[in-house]
């Protein structure tokens, strides 16, 4: 027999049953089990409700509490961030003077130093040749340097601004003859530039920022991956090509450079280019080889036209110091080098090292680089970097 259910109670009575105090309800008695005979089975008493708990005073009913139904957080959607307006770009001169930052400290503040309104000695001479020295303009350019301030102020009471002034001017002194830009000749279609430089020293950036600076004077240009060796080489070109909107001539890794850069100089010659510039590979750990490379090129393209390349530059990297000589040296032993070009001058403290070179070598200096953009390289002025590298205003 099934028992009957109980009455179900409303919620605001099992509410208030859950508030009153707690009061043990006698157990039910149990119902008793009807035995299985043959005769009709008796109708099962409803069993006893238990005794209803003497009457108490209702506890008040409180207010019911609001219960707080937390909804799914939604996913936040990334607002985009206002745009700001681009930082101004700054002139070059201020870009030159913070790019050289590092070699100026090392330099004007050596000198600075030395002074505090005090007669030109014979010792602070000497110290004034060791500050020019260890900035890596040489021995030579700093003994010269040191001779003529000597000549012109040696027992006589100077600042370290008018031995910084006399410095600028005979370093841009040094400097104005070397200081020639990269001309390019408008009635040849192209003017063939071949860039050399060793693996590191911003060569193929430096190609991209040529064509970005001729491309701003209304020139056409295009650009051979004629290092084959490295594939990081020819897709680095290509990025950089694509930024500055000029056309690559590329293949795939390994191929025949010389042959690539006859190809380019097909093309070049038939769309009527105005400037194409040929990377070159620079392992210097195989120059047998390397050496056999360059002449090659030069020897092919020559077929096409007879007094190609046109201009060959040597990048160097400013941070290298002294080592730049001894590559110089070395790519003018493989290749018709007449022009440098100097990057990284901004992450360098040997930024003097570019003066040595001038007095050393003679070569036109036709640009330098001072920063990663497309607009960080620009013709060389020696005025402005000279006194850029004694710290005074251009």
């Amino acid at each position: 027999m099934s028992e009957t259910e109980p009455e179900k109670k409303g919620w605001f009575a099992r509410l208030r049953s859950k508030v009153a105090p707690t009061v043990e309800p006698p157990k039910p008695a149990e119902p008793e089990v009807a035995q299985p005979e043959p005769v009709e089975p008796a109708v099962a008493a409803e069993p006893e409700l238990p005794a209803a708990p003497p009457p108490i005073e209702a506890a008040p009913v409180p207010e019911p509490v609001p219960v707080e139904v937390v909804a799914e957080k939604e996913p936040e959607v990334e607002k985009p961030e206002p745009e700001k307006p681009e930082p101004e770009k700054k002139g070059w001169l201020s870009r030159l003077r913070e790019g050289l930052s590092k070699s100026t400290r090392k330099v004007a503040e050596s000198i600075t130093s030395l002074f505090t309104k005090k007669k030109l000695d014979q010792q602070t001479l000497d110290d004034l040749e060791d500050v020019l020295i260890q900035a890596d303009l040489g021995v030579t350019v700093a003994g010269r340097l040191v001779a003529k301030l000597s000549k012109e102020r040696f027992g006589k009471e100077v600042t370290d601004e008018e031995v910084r002034a006399a410095f600028a001017e005979d370093i841009a002194e040094i400097l104005q003859p070397v200081a020639v830009p990269l001309t390019i000749d408008a009635s040849r279609k192209p003017h063939v530039v071949l860039v050399v430089g060793v693996n590191g020293s911003g060569k193929t950036t430096t190609i991209a920022k040529l064509a970005g600076l001729y491309k701003g004077e209304g020139r056409s240009v295009m650009l051979a991956a004629g290092d084959t060796f490295r594939a990081a080489a020819v897709e680095q070109l290509k990025v950089w090509g694509d930024r500055a909107g000029v056309p690559v001539v590329s293949k795939q890794t390994g191929a025949d450079a010389a042959g690539l850069a006859y190809e380019a100089l097909e093309r070049a010659r038939a769309e009527k280019t105005d400037v194409l510039l040929i990377d070159t590979a620079g392992r210097l750990h195989n120059k047998t080889n390397l050496m056999e490379e360059l002449a090659k090129i030069v020897r092919v393209i020559r077929k096409l036209d007879p007094e190609a390349p046109h201009s060959c530059l040597l990048v160097l990297d400013a941070t290298t110091g002294q080592n730049a000589h001894a590559q110089v040296e070395t790519f003018k032993t493989m290749s018709p080098v007449d022009a440098l070009v100097v990057t990284k001058l901004d992450g360098s403290a040997k930024g003097g090292v570019l003066v040595a070179l001038a007095e050393k070598f003679k070569l036109p200096v036709v640009a330098i680089g001072v920063g990663e953009g497309i607009d960080d390289l620009q013709p060389f002025e020696a005025r402005a970097f000279a006194r850029s590298l004694m710290g005074l205003p251009a």
